[in-house]
């Protein structure tokens, strides 16, 4: 058994970073997207590099003048949350700055992060704003930026607040941060701020004085592990599922399910009915007849593979409903659309409902084709309704998994967490913090290595992680892979 290295580093420095251009943007109201994500915790994301050839002070103060560039890209960043006398919340870009650490273990290196089965408890050091929700954004800044020096390698890793933006908006701002410290003067991804769409309500979000509160345990005992799916392997299973004969040569097409660029989080917008029996009524108002000869996508495809292996580790009664949800990207779903780097949250969820002893006894083309429905069934005519109901009854949307039959897929394996470059090479991998994360929470990651590979971080309590890396059906797809 290896010894893990002490779970421990050294915050070297603490500032304040500023734009280095004084910011005109005017405040940006929050959306009927954005505001729900105020009682979950700060989006924690972050890349692994190799050591860059030069002295770790040069490379910190590089990073220290390339985020402030950076900022006056994005200037909701720098700024603060404030809430008006009618109650309703903006971003105001006043250039209040955002936090800048730099921390020190030498003791770890890259080896000590990819290596172990279980992601490390190590990780979540590398990420400032831990446990801090969204809400904070009133007193606390919006973004904290850490840089992290390692025996032979850096992390740098963001925590943002997740009422300002989604994944979209965090790779686009982490990629240009990346091109202004390689050198690249003008930002080729510019953000879009307008708020013109049907996100933007008159409706108003009361919050009690003490501000939202987080609605899953933090303390639970759970398993973090990255399963890996290789080209090969999903290409094989996309074929079972269509009940075609599988071919290497073929054409991958992992992420067009939802053609999306989706979040971590995604919370039931209801709290005055139980969750479920929310979902319940989601699923049976949205869900609409779909092709039942459409191909099933591969990532469809993978989805239905974990909701199968999730569900039969759980060990649940075959009456029990299993709920399995993920958030898509409503950019391209919205009439008129909105650009594609609108900055902001723009994602729903979206649950699919089914017995365990359906999901278990019936194939996986019958679980893909349930997801399948759902995706196609959500709209411009849904996202709008989502809209409404909001509007009727605005709410903090609470997260977690309440009745231990519940899957949340989030993240994109379209987003570009692997293009970016500080100066000295590609990520060597992506991890997150801890937050938002419970027993059932799923991240879908792009593979390092492209070609439509896929990483799916998996949050499970500990008897489920080991029933689930003991079945069969499962891990014949996982590709035991080191970096």
């Amino acid at each position: 058994m290896t010894k893990m290295p002490s779970q421990s580093l050294t915050q070297m420095s603490k500032c304040t970073i500023f734009p280095d251009q004084i910011s005109s943007m005017d405040d940006l109201k929050l959306s009927v997207s954005d505001l729900p994500m105020l009682s979950c915790h700060y989006i924690q994301k972050g890349c692994l590099f190799t050591r860059p050839p030069l002295p770790f002070t040069e490379l910190v103060s590089l990073l220290k003048r390339s985020l402030s560039q950076t900022l006056s890209h994005f200037p909701p960043l720098a700024g603060r949350l404030i809430t008006d006398e009618k109650g309703y919340v903006y971003i105001t870009c006043n250039d209040a700055g955002v936090e800048f650490i730099h921390a020190y273990a030498s003791h770890i290196y890259i080896r000590d992060i990819i290596r172990p089965t279980d992601v490390p408890q190590i990780v979540k050091t590398f990420f400032s704003f831990d446990q801090t929700v969204s809400y904070e954004g009133h007193f606390r800044p919006i973004l904290a930026v850490q840089v992290t020096e390692l025996g032979d390698g850096v992390f740098i890793g963001c925590a943002v607040n997740h009422a300002v933006m989604d994944g979209t908006s965090f790779w686009n701002f982490f990629n240009s941060f990346a091109d202004v410290s390689r050198g690249i003067e003008r930002i080729f991804q510019t953000p879009d701020f307008r708020r013109e769409s049907i996100l933007l309500s008159q409706a108003v979000l009361k919050i009690p004085a003490s501000g939202p509160m987080v609605t899953f345990s933090i303390e639970a005992p759970l398993r973090e592990r990255i399963f890996s799916f290789r080209r090969e392997s999903i290409l094989k299973l996309k074929a079972k599922v269509n009940n075609h004969r599988w071919e290497l040569n073929g054409e991958i097409d992992v992420t067009e399910l939802m053609g999306k660029h989706s979040n971590d989080t995604f919370k039931f917008p209801d709290e005055k009915l139980t969750p479920l029996t929310w979902l319940k009524n989601v699923a049976s108002k949205e869900t609409r007849n779909a092709n039942p000869t459409a191909e099933i996508s591969s990532f469809q495809s993978l989805c239905a593979l974990l909701w199968r292996g999730i569900t039969r580790a759980r060990k649940l009664p075959p009456s029990k409903t299993t709920t399995f949800r993920m958030a898509v990207n409503c950019r391209h779903r919205l009439e008129p659309k909105l650009e594609p780097l609108y900055f902001g949250n723009a994602i729903q969820s979206i649950p699919t409902l089914a017995s365990a002893g359906d999901v278990l006894s019936k194939d996986l083309r019958w679980c893909a084709g349930q997801l399948n429905k759902n995706v196609l069934a959500h709209d411009k005519d849904t996202v709008r309704r989502y809209v409404e109901d909001w509007e009727r009854d605005p709410r903090c949307f609470p997260l977690g998994n309440f009745d231990g039959a519940m899957i949340t897929m989030g993240s994109s394996p379209r987003f570009p967490m692997y293009e970016n470059d500080f100066g000295w090479g590609r990520p060597v991998a992506v991890r997150s913090g801890q937050a938002n994360k419970f027993d059932g929470k799923i991240s879908a990651f792009p593979g390092r290595e492209g070609g439509g590979t896929v990483d799916f971080e998996l949050i499970l309590a500990s008897e489920t992680m080991a029933g689930l890396e003991s079945d069969p059906e499962f891990m014949q797809y996982v590709t035991s892979y080191q970096v």
